[in-house]
């Protein structure tokens, strides 16, 4: 096993930072919209109806980033595999923060009617094509500079951007609740989040630009080992590991979504509390999302990130179960304990996935492959799990939500059942 001087070297630290830098800004631009949809874009940008009329067509555009995520998966990985992950990386980044920064300035469907929500969707889907080629290139990035017996630990680092961007993405849309009236926020108030994205996409870039290649893939390229068309020979050499690997991080998606998004939705409307109440709730119980995550990887560097896996689904089950007795309690801190548990459990779904999915794929194709399996299983985990919660919460409340959410960890425990890492370069 390398030794942590090795693994703590200036040059890894550098790659570290690259990859978690730089999904914490993806997380942001991504969270920030999933926030503001919750909150204020149902009633800007929809005409007027129900109130869970307009929040359902509010997560519709949530959803769209979802679809829009396997096409930037194709699309980026074709070129991560083609001609680096570097250069890639920096691409999908300028592309979801350049969306998500045009936002700021759209109009509402006041003011231009439905030319507000198309250009909305519009921009919605470039975030979704911009994260598409994100994740996958991070973890490669960090997985394929792990020393021999570092690869989950390596990997988690990528994972540790969604508690960061989320707790960027929440206590800035916390202090500008406790700072505007509800009247400026709802006018102007909820676009500096969106303006204050470049600041962060432009630290992201800054980082990303100071390092180099990865060996796995210089490798490749001096063996003239790169294919023309990836995605073509991961279907046809590899359909197994990506259907498996797709149905292995549905459960993430789930838990996250359900626990962030459409809870925050519903504590604040059929819960009755306030938008600053519940985001500060949620701020406290993100903190448990990197403790889970941190812990999966040390536990899946000293085991194996699929076993560590499927015990995450286990636990996933049991948080769906216990869901509608504890957020639909009337205790805020039955609620707050619920969010807690669910989140650390998430770390156990989500962690050792920046390990798990690359050893599914040879490198030749692995941004391709491991891009594709992440982000079509967001569709099936996360970007039809707000709409179907708050459908399934309509009609009766918060149990059948959990049992959804139990639903999808069981998916995710069968995809990963069915797998066996291949490959350790």
């Amino acid at each position: 096993m390398a030794s942590s001087d090795s693994a703590g070297s200036a040059s890894n630290r550098r790659v570290l930072a690259a990859s978690l830098v730089g999904t914490a800004v993806e997380f942001y631009d991504f969270y920030i919209y999933a926030t503001a949809a919750s909150l204020v874009f149902g009633s800007l940008f929809f005409p007027k109806s129900s109130e869970s009329a307009q929040l359902m067509q509010s997560y519709a555009t949530f959803a769209l980033a979802f679809f829009a995520r396997p096409v930037g998966a194709a699309f980026f990985g074709h070129f991560g595999d083609r001609i680096g992950r570097k250069s890639t990386l920096v691409a999908s980044l300028m592309l979801m923060g350049g969306s998500t920064l045009l936002i700021a300035f759209l109009p509402t469907y006041a003011m231009v009617g439905w030319v507000a929500p198309a250009l909305l969707c519009l921009l919605r889907f470039g975030q979704g094509f911009g994260l598409g080629g994100e994740w996958g290139g991070a973890t490669l990035l960090a997985v394929e500079n792990a020393p021999p017996g570092w690869r989950a630990r390596f990997g988690m680092f990528p994972q540790l951007g969604a508690p960061v961007g989320f707790i960027a993405a929440n206590g800035l849309f916390l202090i500008l609740g406790l700072i505007l009236s509800a009247e400026d926020f709802k006018a102007w108030g909820w676009r500096l989040p969106f303006l204050a994205s470049a600041i962060l996409v432009g630290l992201g870039l800054w980082v990303r630009l100071r390092i180099g290649e990865t060996p796995a893939f210089q490798k490749v390229a001096a063996e003239d080992g790169t294919t023309h068309v990836p995605m073509a020979e991961v279907l046809k050499r590899h359909p197994g590991a990506l259907l498996g690997g797709t149905f292995a991080v549905v459960a993430c998606f789930a838990i996250f979504y359900l626990s962030t998004a459409f809870a925050l939705g519903y504590g604040t409307t059929a819960l009755g509390y306030s938008r600053e109440t519940f985001l500060s709730v949620q701020l406290g119980a993100i903190l448990f999302l990197a403790v889970g995550i941190i812990a999966a990887g040390y536990w899946a560097d000293a085991r194996n990130p699929r076993r560590v896996l499927m015990w995450g689904c286990v636990g996933t089950v049991a948080i769906g179960a216990v869901m509608g007795l504890m957020m639909g309690s009337g205790s805020l801190v039955l609620i707050w304990a619920w969010l807690a548990a669910a989140l650390l459990t998430m770390g156990f779904v989500y962690g050792p996935l920046g390990a798990f999915l690359p050893s599914l794929f040879p490198p030749r194709v692995r941004y391709t492959g491991v891009s594709m399996a992440f982000n079509v299983g967001g569709i099936l985990g996360g970007g039809l799990a707000p709409i179907a919660a708050q459908l399934l919460a309509d009609r009766g409340g918060l149990a059948p939500v959990g049992a959804y959410l139990a639903a999808a960890a069981t998916l995710s425990l069968i995809g990963l059942a069915s797998l066996k890492p291949r490959y350790a370069d």
